[in-house]
């Protein structure tokens, strides 16, 4: 029975890709901005052979890497993480999702108002946390809703769970959701409940991502028609709107989201166990907490061990990443276009730098083989 384990550390980019610069992130590298912390210590991803990886020669790697390591390059246009993932999964999209650096268009917010039947509070790019910052006090005394988004393709709406109840919010976003198609199409329409009095404001656990379907076949379409399973951990059932996906479970951070993966590693099944642990992008990387990143990157190897005794002869543990989010790059506190890692490790898995790949969908094309299921996707197998 073949069970493959595929973890995307969010954000953990690895240097700046060529075409960096067009993006507006030139000298970006969000793992090196993190080793540059005291409380970076990453033993057990040096022992798999992160540090073998093209690319990263501000480390000293090993000389008996455990795992097969590449660099992957992103083929599409873009750097946020549905496009991102959309790739990992087969899917290259070759036209960036559309994003609204001076806010959205008055025919777009006149329609939201009119199906929710609330006004429109700032309608700007915008820190997640500082909007509710600013417009937190005008929203609960008149109940219009924050809307706001970023350089990624997103549609936010933050409100207070005391005057907007969260079911309702997402009923907001569903409509949101509907509504924005075609060129108006963004990647992720996003709850963004918040708690608190006078100023004082606090995001909770309850954000909710409401994607746009993939255009396509991915790999997660595959392995499911062929008659396996592929089980989500985090907000990947969110980023692929329910598409391809068996059964999930929601988590409320990168420790939960570990612990989650455990349970799921007790289980029978046969086929892809999908993970994503977001807190190195939302909670490190955007605020620019280099120190934050660099404990995050430390938990997680710190519990790479257990992953690792709980895998099965035929079992196979990949982790990557889907952009960077360099947390020492002042210039922005958005993602960064940036190459990712890759890892692959298994008790039959041959340990091979793979180099420098041409597109995250390879690591799709390598699952896909692995599971014995003939590829209908971008990408080639590294098998």
């Amino acid at each position: 029975m073949k069970r493959t384990f595929l973890i995307v550390l969010d954000s953990v980019g690895i240097g700046e890709m060529p075409d960096a610069a067009d993006y507006g992130d030139k000298g970006t590298n969000t793992l090196k901005s993190a080793a540059k912390s005291p409380y970076f210590r990453m033993p057990n991803m040096k022992k798999l052979g992160l540090f073998n990886i093209d690319g990263i020669d501000w480390a000293e790697g090993t000389d008996h890497p455990a795992a097969s390591v590449a660099r992957m390059k992103e083929a599409s246009k873009g750097k946020d993480t549905t496009i991102g993932h959309w790739e990992i999964a087969g899917l290259v999209s070759k036209q960036p999702l559309p994003t609204y650096p001076d806010g959205f268009p008055k025919e777009v917010i006149e329609e939201f108002c009119h199906k929710t039947g609330r006004g429109v509070l700032c309608n700007l790019p915008y820190s997640g946390t500082e909007v509710i910052k600013k417009y937190g006090d005008e929203h609960v005394r008149t109940g219009d809703l924050i809307v706001y988004t970023s350089a990624d393709s997103v549609f936010q709406i933050a409100a207070h769970e005391e005057v907007v109840p969260v079911e309702t919010l997402y009923e907001y976003c569903r409509m949101a959701r509907e509504m924005l198609t075609g060129r108006h199409g963004v990647g992720r329409v996003i709850a963004r409940p918040f708690i608190g009095s006078d100023g004082e404001y606090t995001r909770t656990s309850r954000r909710h991502d409401f994607s746009l379907e993939p255009p396509g076949t991915t790999m997660l379409d595959q392995i499911t028609s062929a008659g396996m399973e592929v089980l989500s951990v985090g907000k990947i059932k969110d980023i692929f709107a329910g598409k391809g996906i068996s059964r999930f479970v929601y988590t409320t951070g990168n420790a939960d989201g570990i612990e989650k993966t455990l349970e799921y590693m007790d289980e029978e099944f046969e086929g892809l166990c999908f993970v994503n642990l977001v807190d190195y992008d939302m909670l490190y990387g955007h605020r620019n907490d280099v120190d934050g990143y660099a404990k995050a990157l430390t938990y997680f190897d710190e519990q790479l061990p257990k992953i690792l005794e709980k895998l099965r002869e035929e079992d196979v543990l990949m982790v990557t990443a889907d952009h960077g989010c360099d947390p020492a790059y002042t210039v922005s506190t958005d993602h960064s276009r940036e190459y990712t890692p890759f890892l692959m490790y298994g008790k039959k898995i041959a340990p091979v730098n793979y180099g420098t790949r041409e597109t995250f969908s390879d690591i799709g094309a390598t699952i896909l083989n692995y599971l014995g299921i003939p590829s209908e996707i971008s990408g080639t197998s590294m098998l």
